[in-house]
């Protein structure tokens, strides 16, 4: 794994892709913006050598592409980005960087840091996230601390897992960087992004403990499991690696027992940062706002929060009238189909337009064709109990 031989160019760091390059790549991924969960997501770099066996890359079919390739120079993709249909000034959480490389590579780490002086230099205070799983140093962490106006949280992925067939990059890379970003923050913010966290792979006694004590170097710990798609499994058989579960899902999968052995084992333990179940949660708390995806209308998300942050939430979270989600609904195409004090539930949206709903009202959106269950947090089945009725409600 050589992550410096990346054919950098001269003055920029990564090439433009040719045509037939562009040509090669699946549709989905020479789209430069695409609106996911945590935000619009900004990827106009591809390309990463770091050989992660779960990394969602599989699912675009470019996990052979090893050498980082542009898509469009940085100027273009900050174009794209502010003047994409879905972007709100102030308001639009964006990702970079997190679907088909590493920010932190040492090629890409120019462009990132340039898009973001770019974004920054519009006097945007909307959220940014940076996830990576390398090298941060204190250079880097003097650069973000330049920022004046955006709301930039690292997000540091960590694993603990120590099979090198699954997961090359050795975690105490990971381990190092956290504590570096949280020794030198000031005007960005770091959580510990821990996953994914597999049965029988890194859910040890001794692995959750050495993750939580790390927990202590963040503002905030988010835990998730394993996304277990179709072409992730392929891989795994491809290659002779130990199949996580006997099933493939849609929705990340996170055993219900899984879940109490950690919230068991982090309050036996004293000293680690608040863990949250989702990415927004953290990322709010670290930055003392309310969640902008509106999850505090699912109470059993918000029993392991601070107290601080539920009552942040209770302040900026609030059912919307459904006058406002049926109108919102019916303007980009679909229909509203009711309003609960957990969540608005929709048909005929794709994500891109529920996602848009949800950070535009600060309060979850559903698909009434896939009901979110109580207390499984928006998981895939595997791993809970099937449920007694379905009662129709959505969580």
């Amino acid at each position: 794994m050589n992550t410096d031989n990346v054919g950098a160019h001269p003055r920029l760091g990564v090439r433009l892709l040719d045509e037939d390059g562009r040509a090669g790549l699946r549709p989905e991924l020479r789209e430069v913006v695409e609106y996911r969960k945590s935000g619009l997501s900004l990827n106009w770099i591809v390309g990463c050598p770091l050989d992660c066996g779960y990394c969602v890359r599989h699912l675009f079919g470019n996990f052979d592409m090893k050498v980082p390739r542009a898509l469009t120079s940085d100027e273009e993709a900050v174009d794209a980005l502010v003047s994409h249909r879905f972007f709100r000034p102030h308001l639009t959480p964006v990702q970079l960087l997190n679907r088909a490389t590493d920010p932190m590579l040492p090629a890409v780490k120019p462009h990132l840091m340039r898009v973001l002086r770019m974004l920054d230099e519009h006097g945007l205070t909307n959220h940014v996230l940076v996830i990576t799983r390398w090298r941060v140093t204190p250079e880097d962490c003097a650069v973000l601390n330049t920022l004046r106006t955006l709301k930039v949280t690292l997000l540091i992925t960590y694993s603990g897992i120590e099979d090198t067939r699954i997961e090359p990059v050795d975690s105490a890379i990971a381990a190092a960087s956290l504590k570096t970003a949280f020794a030198h923050a000031d005007r960005y913010r770091v959580v510990l992004y821990w996953r994914p966290i597999v049965p029988g792979l890194n859910d040890s006694d001794a692995h959750l403990d050495r993750a939580l004590r790390l927990g202590a170097h963040a503002h905030a710990t988010v835990f998730t499991g394993l996304f277990y798609r179709d072409r992730i499994r392929d891989y795994y058989r491809a290659h002779g690696l130990p199949e996580p579960y006997g099933e493939v899902a849609r929705r990340k999968v996170f055993p219900e027992t899984l879940e109490r052995r950690i919230l068991a084992a982090a309050g036996r333990y004293e000293g680690g940062g608040p863990l949250f179940r989702k990415t927004s949660c953290g990322v709010a708390y670290a930055h003392g706002v309310a969640d902008y995806n509106g999850h505090f209308g699912i109470r059993e998300l918000c029993d392991i929060c601070p107290a601080v942050q539920r009552a942040r939430c209770a302040a900026g979270c609030s059912r919307p009238h459904r006058v406002v989600v049926e109108g919102m609904a019916t303007r980009l195409g679909g229909a509203l189909v009711e309003v609960t004090d957990r969540a608005a539930v929709v048909a005929g949206l794709d994500e891109q337009r529920r996602y848009l709903m949800q950070h535009s009202l600060g309060f979850q959106v559903h698909d009434v064709t896939r009901p979110h269950l109580p207390r499984r947090h928006g998981r895939a089945d595997l791993g809970w109990p099937t449920p007694p009725a379905q009662t129709g409600e959505s969580a």
